[in-house]
């Protein structure tokens, strides 16, 4: 569990995590001034915390929080960079940055570490290859927040510079806004999710823009990453097999190319397909091998 792994600050830290009392709709809190499409603002009471995990994610990260400058906080939890991500995240005023001391323990503890480190109760999710659209921005400041309710995020996502529409890939939306006195990030080490259980849950319109993959070098490095973590999560627990790896990563090449129309992407389409057939043949072998040392 990341809750027990050592978390090194890099930015003084002068409160603890608040003390978990009973939610209220709306909090009040010193005024944040929103931007708006037209160029004008709106100020809003109820302080939010964006969280971002981290790892050499210098190229987009300058843009990713200069479009989070309204939130009252940014919660940078770096994973082990080697880049000027550090350096980056530290120019700008509203960032906090923490460093985990510990080997990476998956994507949903790390999520809930982020967002245990965060001074307030509201949680916005992001990427570090994800932007926050303007609009984004004033239709969350024009909420009013219910902490009995979860909003999903719409997301367009883009590949190698285009925004791609097919192969499965669109429309998508994630559950990214809410308050962690009442939900949090399951602890899956990859597919993780906002739990909704018992809570409402609320479409917000604009989107995020999320640069998925910037080429096939990082659809590799990314893919890798993915299939060891979906091993060590289902070793024991799901079949897995040389026939059955290569029978689910043909299943995967179609459903994306033909069947979601990824064929019409061209290039990108191509490219997304068959790394999401050779990113399922690879989990399935991973896991094979992982099942065959609890023998």
């Amino acid at each position: 569990m990341l809750g027990s792994a050592a978390v090194m600050s890099s930015t003084p830290r002068t409160d603890d995590v608040p003390p978990r009392e009973a939610p209220q709709v709306l909090r009040k809190g010193p005024a944040s001034v929103v931007p708006q499409p037209s160029g004008a603002s709106v100020l809003r009471f109820t302080p939010i915390s964006a969280t971002i995990l981290t790892k050499n994610s210098a190229a987009r990260l300058d843009e990713v929080l200069a479009a989070l400058s309204w939130c009252d906080e940014v919660v940078v939890l770096d994973t082990g960079s080697t880049d000027d991500t550090v350096a980056i995240a530290q120019r700008f005023p509203n960032v906090r940055v923490h460093h985990l001391e510990s080997p990476f323990p998956g994507f949903g503890a790390a999520r809930r570490r982020a967002v245990e480190l965060a001074r307030y109760d509201w949680i916005l999710s992001i990427d570090s290859d994800e932007i926050v659209s303007s609009e984004l921005a004033a239709e969350i400041g024009a909420l009013q927040l219910d902490p009995c309710v979860v909003y999903t995020l719409p997301f367009d996502n883009y590949f190698n510079g285009r925004r791609i529409t097919r192969c499965g890939w669109s429309p998508d939306r994630h559950e990214r806004l809410f308050n962690r006195r009442s939900t949090n990030f399951c602890e899956s080490a990859v597919h993780e999710r906002v739990r909704t259980t018992g809570l409402s849950v609320r479409s917000l319109s604009h989107s995020v823009r999320h640069h998925s993959y910037e080429s096939v070098d990082d659809f590799l490095r990314k893919m890798a990453l993915y299939a060891r973590l979906f091993a060590d999560q289902n070793a024991g627990r799901r079949k897995a097999g040389p026939a059955r790896a290569v029978a689910r990563s043909l299943w995967a090449f179609f459903d994306s190319f033909v069947l979601k129309l990824g064929f019409l992407e061209g290039y990108e389409g191509f490219v997304i397909s068959t790394t999401r057939s050779q990113s399922v043949f690879w989990k399935y072998m991973l896991l094979h091998e992982a099942n065959q040392r609890r023998r």
